[in-house]
């Protein structure tokens, strides 16, 4: 937990130092909210996007490093964020802009991260700190704002590692909901629905959602803990298990939700769906070295050799060794051969590692939310 200070209510007015496990120190200014803050250090290598990072799920219970020099310089909208709250314990840059310009701005990065109590450490030498990742892998961090490195390196010492922590909880819906909910950006595309598609939110972007609206699909999100029953009870046509934070290991109440949906409609998973996945069709899981995460990752298709640049945002990956009959690797990672998707051998099923909603990130993969749909029309 962070204790607020009364210093550093404006960007670069107080002195800020983040600390990793391996006694490694960063020393930077405070901005956004004056707090103190603790996670697993990641970096993302997107250009762009920054807000849709900052609020999507899959990065709960961590602190985000960007790769890329700059954030903050199109300020903040109301229509870019990917769920209800900023999701990152702190957000972590080379230079962040105090002058935005962009016409549907409505804040500053460092006003958006304020007001939602988000601490940012701007001035860090974030090419320093993602080589030392990229080299050791990730590792846990603390930021203390107007504290010493000491400081920081005691909160450290009392924080829970992350992958110690179920986070799917503290990123699922805590009730059913349709898409979209009251409040949220939601074009009308003016697409009839025809197909209902239950989704299991395990901490689900928005732009999944808007995706599968657009192409007629009705959405019903479930929280994470609901059961195979709850699930099928709504009758639906397609089952889609959401990204989310954390290591799939900790999630057997979602394997045995899955285990009893196999096979029953036809299923698509995404990231840590994916994950899930493979795990309840008999399939192990490992923890990369410093994960994927970006909106450059180069995968390819292996039915038809085809590669795509996808976006991706993950620390774990399906064991590609041993996979069970039922299964078969359908993309590969290019850059280190990870399992990138997986499709039925038994039963309708689509998976993938990266997201195929691309927020933010390139538009090559929104294909698959329309092979999701026809493979829902051929089993009807």
């Amino acid at each position: 937990m962070a204790e607020r200070s009364e210093k550093a209510l404006r960007p670069g007015s107080g002195q800020a130092f983040l600390v990793l496990e391996d006694g490694s120190i960063f020393e930077g200014a405070s901005f956004g909210a004056p707090l103190q803050a603790s996670g697993e250090v990641v970096f993302n290598t997107s250009m762009t996007g920054y807000q849709e990072a900052l609020t999507d799920p899959s990065y709960a219970g961590q602190m985000l490093v960007m790769t890329y020099p700059i954030q903050g310089n199109y300020g903040v909208n109301d229509r870019d964020d990917e769920s209800e709250r900023i999701q990152v314990n702190a957000f972590i840059v080379r230079e962040h802009c105090e002058a935005p310009s962009n016409q549907l701005m409505i804040s500053t990065l460092h006003d958006y991260l304020l007001e939602r109590g988000v601490p940012g450490i701007s001035g860090v030498d974030t090419r320093a700190l993602t080589r030392r990742l990229r080299t050791a892998g990730v590792m846990m961090g603390a930021l203390v704002v107007e504290g010493s490195p000491e400081d920081a390196l005691a909160q450290l010492q009392e924080s829970s590692r992350y992958g110690s922590v179920d986070l799917v909880p503290t990123v699922s819906a805590a009730r059913p909901f349709a898409w979209p909910p009251e409040g949220v950006y939601a074009p009308d595309d003016g697409v009839a629905a025809s197909r209902r598609v239950v989704l299991l939110d395990l901490g689900v972007k928005y732009n999944i959602m808007r995706s599968l609206r657009r192409l007629g699909c009705d959405v019903m999100a479930m929280p994470a803990t609901s059961s195979a029953e709850d699930i099928l009870a709504l009758r639906p046509d397609g089952i889609v298990l959401s990204p989310g934070p954390g290591d799939p290991a900790m999630l057997d109440y979602v394997v045995e939700t899955v285990k009893g949906i196999l096979g029953r409609a036809p299923i698509m998973g995404i990231c840590l769906g994916h994950q899930v996945v493979g795990r309840a069709a008999g399939a192990e899981t490992y923890k990369l070295k410093f994960g994927h995460r970006g909106a450059n990752h180069p995968v390819k298709e292996v039915a038809t050799g085809r590669v795509h640049i996808t976006a991706q945002n993950h620390g774990y990956a399906v064991d590609g060794d041993g996979l069970p009959s039922s299964l078969e690797a359908s993309h590969v990672h290019l850059n280190d051969g990870t399992v990138e998707g997986l499709s039925g051998r038994e039963y309708p099923l689509l998976t993938i590692q990266y997201h195929s909603e691309a927020s933010p990130g390139p538009l090559d993969n929104l294909y698959l939310f329309e092979r999701f749909v026809e493979m829902i029309s051929e089993d009807a």
